[in-house]
């Protein structure tokens, strides 16, 4: 199942265009996430079966794998081996209770079905556009919660031990500069972020919005342990809120 959503951003020329592996037993599924790919300037390969996606990734340099969770688990293409090489973003059911989703680390991002187009773009990006080689820490979802942005209102969509995405009103893009301090009420954090990359537009009922994806940076040690400490805490996507202390 796919979920279509607008994405806007000018293609750029196809030398420049990183390339990204798509191995998914699906073809209709295949052959959308290579459309929205290619539309949002990177160049799909599909490969329709475990081997042939294992010999891509060894034989030519690819930005990124997507795989199927069963091709990835199951039938040979072993996600913490692929990350050698690039990223990958693994997509299969629902990770609560799954052995495959809960085995996730490094540079490895678990995304469920259905697959959401912008969602999908966001880690796509987030994954080739971060500019670090390697993560140290798994992004997690979460349900979206308020946070302020240099005083303005905004919302964070992950987080990580290192990090975290933001969600910010397509009217107010300009107010994010390459440092910019986040406060989350709800638990009474704040910490200075380092803007890493930009990724839109997300179309959010009658408006659009701008994803950032950020880095901790410049805080003090005590400030970098609450924030790990909001981050164990803070319930994934789809799970009932729980009470978070920092």
């Amino acid at each position: 199942m796919l979920r279509s959503g607008t994405l806007a951003a000018p293609p750029p020329a196809m030398s420049d265009r990183p390339r990204v592996i798509v191995s998914l037993p699906d073809s209709t599924e295949a052959a959308a996430v290579a459309d929205w790919l290619l539309a949002d300037g990177f160049e799909p390969v599909k490969r329709s079966t475990p081997q042939s996606a294992a010999d891509e990734m060894r034989d030519r340099r690819a930005a990124l794998l997507i795989v199927d969770a069963t091709f990835a688990f199951g039938r040979g293409i072993s996600p913490q081996g692929a990350s050698k090489h690039a990223p990958a973003i693994v997509i299969g059911g629902s990770k609560a209770g799954s052995k495959e989703g809960n085995s996730i680390s490094g540079q490895t991002v678990y995304l469920t079905r259905p697959i959401d187009r912008a969602m999908l773009g966001c880690f796509v990006s987030m994954a080739i556009l971060d500019g670090r080689p390697l993560r140290r820490s798994v992004r997690k979802p979460v349900n979206r919660f308020d946070a302020v942005v240099n005083g303005l209102p905004s919302h964070i969509v992950d987080v990580s031990a290192e990090g975290l995405r933001l969600e910010v009103a397509n009217d107010r893009r300009a107010a994010l500069p390459p440092y910019f301090t986040v406060r989350v009420p709800l638990v009474g954090v704040a910490v200075t972020v380092q803007r890493m990359w930009t990724h839109g537009s997300l179309r959010r009922g009658s408006q659009t919005a701008i994803w950032y994806g950020g880095a901790l940076s410049q805080n003090r040690v005590t400030i970098h342990e609450a924030w790990r400490r909001f981050v164990d805490s803070v319930p994934v996507m789809g799970e009932s809120p729980v009470q978070v202390n920092p």
